[in-house]
């Protein structure tokens, strides 16, 4: 019989994660400018539609479906999720010896990570690309890389990545963070920069949103980390006071960056402070004690702050709301440092951090396992953005005249402020 206190654990980190979206919406939102929030919102609000329809589709069965035979794939077994009433059934009668909760369970909790990650995208490519554009690539993009790319990771035995090399990522650092954040920094050089990009200042039209989203993002991310243990046990109590820990000391170390950069701290800062120390700790939630946490928190808002402030410059790509300073960066750093802090007892896999075992298998495993990511990723992305360039008309990118009008207007004939003259 299904232990009820785990199949309520995981319905209710489900519904945490589901909650991210609408929270990263707010918080691009906020980051955009004014003329651009109703689609930069909208293009996060879009990915709920898109990736539900597609992950009933194929993106379950591309993900985790099949024997596991495919190191880098699932299978077309579970396509439009077929068996699972069937599997509900049978398991109501004969539950499986070793399942703490019906499997149906994580085709909901697995498609809510498919939808964070596509989002995420989303804003490096703020101000300037086609709607159509973004949703076509997303559509792709979460079918061929996003799907195989969690399939290599936690696809089990046999997989490439979490088997065959034996990297780590107990929730998302290669699969969510690293992939989303490398795609959206390939598109915005597709793109190219905004227009005054490098000589204008782009300021944030709407400080409390983004904080209000930097909260839902929080709230949400303790059943993004927890609930990858799958169990309501103590390894995903660790997860969670970790995701606490590694948040908070994040949000403090990117104020006092901030402040020895520029003289003040800002609401902006804590808020992106909070979200970096999310993102690193996400590969090790499961795998690290609390005061590796702190560190691994403290850690990367210097790294994801230089990328954001200098990166950028030096390399003149107009990385909009910082999708890869952030998570790219942060979820690279978060890999490396779980190579380090693994306690062994905790591992996936035969060996611990270099801390602890002064053994280097596993910080070697974690940088094999980065690269692998980063060249797949890098790969099937270029060719997605060739395929939708041509669908397109080719080009990804909205008319001057329609960018220099806002694209609230003229990609979706609507105002996030409209200006009433009578009642409303």
């Amino acid at each position: 019989m299904f232990d009820t206190g785990s199949t309520a654990f995981m319905l209710i980190c489900t519904m945490l994660i589901f909650l991210m979206t609408p929270g990263l919406a707010f918080f691009y939102g906020g980051l955009a400018r004014r003329k651009n929030v109703a689609n930069t919102m909208l293009m996060t609000f879009v990915v709920i539609g898109v990736v539900g329809v597609l992950w009933i589709l194929a993106g379950w069965s591309f993900a985790y479906g099949g024997d596991g035979s495919i190191s880098f794939f699932g299978g077309f077994d579970q396509l439009l999720c077929l068996p699972v009433v069937q599997q509900v059934l049978e398991q109501a009668v004969n539950p499986p010896v070793d399942a703490t909760y019906p499997a149906i369970v994580n085709i909901a909790f697995q498609m809510a990570f498919a939808m964070i990650t596509s989002a995420i995208i989303t804003g490096s490519v703020a101000g300037r690309m086609k709607f159509r554009a973004i949703v076509l690539f997303l559509g792709i993009w979460v079918l061929v890389v996003y799907a195989p790319l969690a399939h290599m990771v936690w696809g089990g035995e046999g997989s490439l990545i979490g088997e065959q090399i034996g990297a780590l990522d107990f929730a998302g650092g290669d699969v969510v963070h690293i992939s989303s954040g490398l795609t959206g920094l390939v598109l915005c050089i597709a793109l190219g920069g905004r227009r005054g990009f490098g000589v204008m200042s782009y300021r944030p039209h709407n400080v409390p949103f983004v904080a209000l989203g930097a909260g839902l993002l929080w709230f949400g991310w303790f059943g993004f980390n927890a609930g990858s243990q799958f169990a309501a046990d103590g390894v995903a109590a660790l997860a969670l006071l970790n995701t606490v820990t590694a948040s908070a000391s994040g949000l403090v170390s990117w104020l006092i960056v901030e402040r020895l950069a520029t003289g003040r701290p800002t609401l902006v800062g804590a808020s992106t402070g909070l979200v970096a120390g999310l993102v690193a700790i996400t590969p090790s939630a499961g795998f690290v004690e609390p005061w590796a946490a702190l560190i691994i928190g403290a850690a990367v808002p210097p790294v994801c702050y230089f990328a954001i402030s200098h990166l950028k410059a030096r390399f003149g790509y107009d990385d909009a709301l910082d999708a890869f300073g952030c998570h790219g960066i942060g979820g690279i750093v978060g890999g490396i440092l779980t190579g380090l802090f693994c306690v062994p007892e905790l591992s996936w896999t035969s060996f611990g951090g270099l801390l602890y075992t002064g053994d280097p298998t596993l910080l070697v495993a974690q940088v094999l396992g980065i690269v692998v990511t980063v060249a797949i990723v890098l790969v099937l992305d270029l060719a997605i953005v060739f395929a939708v360039k041509a669908l397109c008309g080719g080009s990804l990118r909205v008319e001057e005249s329609e960018e220099a009008l806002g694209l609230d207007i003229s990609e979706h004939g609507e105002s996030a402020y409209p200006a009433f003259t009578g009642l409303d």
